[in-house]
Parts: structure tokens; sequence; C-alpha cells
């Protein structure tokens, strides 16, 4: 591992958390992820079902866990099965887990290859009564293959039709969204390798480099440090290409006079970071870029204050809109006549910031967890206000990772610089 795995006690209290929601006589199976194929004989690097990582931190394919918790035979009641390795593995793929590496890595007693997985739910779905499979239920997922999880429910459907079979997913995202210490730490650890990466790039940026030289340099500095690499596809957008949100070409160069907008995260144990900076290329803001630099400032530096225990999101987005609006009509991109006259289902405000302005981080950068629902102490959000101005070809958006506390909040990224002066220093040379 090239990353340092946490303590298998952080998986028997995340599995028992879970159980205590599970009614009696249930069995609940998770699935590893598939090895996904690019072409001919190739495939990408594997990702592991987030859900199993975060119940047995086994971070390895063809992995299966099984909770049974009324069993009649203790050693049945939480099972985990992994691949079966040999030599020739050994020798064409590397170390796989052995039973006892599995045993200590996840804190569950009864290990079994996969090969067994078969017989023995045959044996556990007779002493069933309900039956909890997982499936990726975020509210933004748009699954356009077949993943292992859906064959395996179509499986358990065809050969055991008579059970009755529920979704677990509701589960997870309550308990995923709330976050143990140990986690949080992870994520800290993320975004202090995307702290290395960004202050690197503060000394590499000049007018002429191109985009993806900037990626490059972040990528370095990730990996270096123990990371796999970015928590998702990093967007270097200088000028312009800043007002297209989801911009990932990173291919144009960066020119004098415009800003570089770069929203970049470091993953770390599989938990992400998730970071937004704006940047001037030539290391130093214009009269006009300074304003709208501290006005989403200010919006953000407000939003920490809003985001607390009780919140319902959606509230808050609409209270930051409000705020949003305010600083709009300062820099003069909107009017009280354009206000009067809005869509109440697309106000005014959003002709400049038309995104949301935080989501639950986690195991998944856009992490599982309601939007509906109160927030709790424990959850982590990201806050990422931002105005983008096509006319005057640029946007800044500026975005940072906090956990609610029970009084406050703990920004993960409190050491990444941010005020437009320290940004200015580093960049002309300063420590």
């Amino acid at each position: 591992m090239r990353y340092q795995t946490l303590d298998k006690s952080l998986y028997i209290r995340n599995r028992a958390k879970l159980i205590s929601r599970l009614p009696k006589h249930a069995l609940a199976i998770f699935h590893a992820n598939d090895i996904l194929p690019t072409n001919a004989d190739g495939t990408m690097r594997f990702r592991q079902n987030n859900d199993l990582f975060y119940l047995t931190g086994v971070d390895q394919e063809e992995t299966i866990l099984v909770l049974c918790p009324d069993f009649p035979k203790k050693e049945y009641r939480e099972m985990l099965f992994v691949r079966k390795t040999d030599e020739h593995i050994a020798v064409w793929e590397g170390h796989k887990l052995t039973k006892e590496e599995a045993a200590e890595c996840s804190g569950i007693g009864q290990v079994e290859w996969t090969d067994s997985f078969e017989g023995i739910l045959t044996m556990l779905m007779a002493l069933s009564d309900e039956v909890f499979l997982n499936t990726n239920e975020h509210l933004r997922a748009s699954v356009k293959v077949e993943t292992r999880d859906a064959r395996f429910i179509n499986y358990c459907k065809e050969r055991y039709p008579l059970h009755t079979y529920r979704r677990v997913a509701p589960f997870m995202h309550q308990l995923r969204a709330v976050k143990e210490p140990e986690e949080i730490a992870q994520l800290q650890r993320a975004c202090d390798i995307t702290d290395a990466g960004f202050r690197r790039i503060l000394k590499f940026a000049k007018p002429g480099v191109m985009e993806y030289e900037l990626e490059a340099e972040f990528l370095h500095e990730f990996v270096r440090r123990g990371s796999k690499g970015f928590a998702y596809e990093p967007i270097i957008a200088s000028g312009p290409n800043a007002c297209v949100l989801h911009y990932i070409d990173n291919d144009q160069e960066c020119r004098d006079g415009e800003l570089i907008l770069l929203d970049v995260g470091a993953e770390y144990g599989n938990y992400n970071a998730d970071m937004t900076r704006t940047i001037p290329v030539n290391g130093k803001f214009t009269k006009r870029q300074r304003e709208v630099y501290d006005a989403v400032l200010r919006v953000q530096r407000t939003a920490f204050g809003m985001l607390r225990p009780g919140v319902i999101i959606q509230d808050y987005h609409q209270e930051i809109g409000l705020v949003m609006q305010a600083e709009l009509i300062s820099l003069g991109l909107i009017t009280a006549q354009d206000i009067e006259g809005q869509d109440p289902q697309w106000p005014a405000y959003k002709k400049y910031f038309m995104h949301g302005t935080s989501h639950h981080l986690g195991l998944d950068v856009h992490d599982v967890g309601t939007m509906y629902e109160p927030i709790q102490e424990g959850m982590v959000f990201t806050v990422e206000p931002g105005i983008y101005i096509p006319e005057e070809g640029f946007g800044i958006r500026l975005e940072n990772n906090i956990v609610i506390q029970r009084d406050g909040y703990l920004d993960l990224m409190k050491n990444i610089p941010i005020e437009a002066e320290e940004i200015e220093d580093l960049m002309q040379g300063g420590s």
C-alpha cells in the first residue's frame, strides 16, 4: 500500500453501526467493484466499492462481505470472501491478501476464498427473511454499464425468487455522511497533499505556461506524497475557460493578465480533497479581478458560518443565493430591476453563479448523504461559491473543505493560501 491504512477498529465500528439498523434475520451482502476494461486487453486502475471499503478496509478486487447477524452459528454471522491467490497470480499481478491479512485488515474472523461464496450463500439464504443488497443511489448518478452489484441482484432474484429484497443504500448514506475521527484524519492528509501541490503551482505558474503543464506539476507532487493522484479530473482553466464549469481539456496557454481557476484535489487512502483556487497568471490581480475575488471570498466566509447542525442544505443554498445577490449588485453585474423581474425558479444571480455552494465529501468527491435532512456534527462539506463573467473573460471560484462541529467548523484547508495578498506574495517569490 502506498497509503497508511487505518486500524481495523474503525471497520469493526462501522459494521456494528450498520448491523444495529438491520431487522431480525436479515442478510446484507456487499461486493467489490469490477476492474473495468479499456480496449484490447487493457484495464483501468482498480477503484474499490466505497461501501465495501467503508465496512472492511479491503482494497482488492473480487471481495465480498456478508453480514448475517442472527445466524445460529457465530462463525457465519460476519464473513469476508477474498480472491484466492497462488504463485502464478503473484508472478503476474503481485501480492494478494492472504486470509490472515484480510482478517487483520478488516477485523473479521471468518475469511474464505471467493470461490466458496455460492455454496455458503445457499445456507445463509435458507435462514434469512430479508436480504439487503447494494446499489448506487446517489442523486446525481448516471449508471450506463451493468455493475457487479446489478448482476448479483439479478442472480439472487433468479435463484432465490421468494425472498424479500431490500435496499441497503439508505443505511449506507446515513452512516457514511457522518465521519469518524480516523476518516477526518485521512481527509486532512488528502487536503495537506493538495496544499503542497498548490504551493508548487504558485512558484511554477507564469505567462506562456500550458494548462497541462500545471496539471503535471500537481500530479507530480501528489504522487510523490503517497497519493494515487487526482481525486477527480482536474480543472485547470485559464481566462475564459474558467466560465465552463466542467472544463477538463487543460490544453490552452496561460496568458499574461488572465486568471487561472484551479479545481483540483488529491486522494489519499481512497478519501478525497476538493479544492478550488483562482490565481493571476502573472502573479498580480488587476483591480477588477481583485474586486470580484474579494466578493467571492466574502461569500465563502459567510457560508462557513451558516453551515451548522440542524440546517437543511436546500435552505442554506437559498440563503447563500441572497448573499451572492448583494455582491453581484455591488459589482454592477445585476440590478434591482433584474431582481424585480426575475424568474423565481432561476433568480437573477444565477446568471453569474449557477451552481450550488456545498456538497458532501468523503470516500466519494460528491459523497453520499441526504441533501434534504438536517446537517449533523461530523459531516464534511465543500464550500465553493463562484462568480463567472464570460463578457469579461474570467471566472473565480474558491473552495475549502470543512467538518461540521457542534459549535462551529474545522477548516481542513485552513493552511492553503487563499488571501489575494498571500497568493501574490508567494507567486512573486515570497515564502
